[in-house]
């Protein structure tokens, strides 16, 4: 029980989420793995989207975009009825910031 206490003593318990428009979720650790799985899909830090010191920020606007492609890929993957994850960030992103809409051209040999 000792070690469970001295891990558990530096760490602060996570603020609930605030400002949450788009996802349906309660709990800062639920909000802290999506949000993970964002910035691995897309190759990028949370400032990219989010005001540093202040995620619940709406000034950045890649925030709102990101609204947009979350709303996305709910509604593609609601177009399934077993549920599961079809559609992602990574689908399209492949961890980079801008999505490959096409396939690099062959070079010539």
């Amino acid at each position: 029980m000792l070690a469970q206490e001295n891990q558990d003593k530096g760490k602060r318990p996570m603020p609930p989420p605030t400002n949450l428009k788009v996802l349906k979720v309660t709990s800062g650790a639920e909000v802290n793995q999506i949000m993970h799985t964002f910035t691995t899909g897309i190759g990028v830090q949370c400032v990219f989207c989010h005001v540093q010191g202040n995620f619940a920020s709406d000034e950045n606007p890649k925030k709102e975009i990101a609204r947009h492609m979350i709303t996305m890929t709910q509604q593609i993957n609601g177009n399934f009825n077993e549920g599961k994850l079809r559609v992602s960030c990574y689908t399209c992103h492949r961890g980079e910031p801008e999505p490959k809409t096409a396939p690099e051209p062959k070079q010539a040999q």
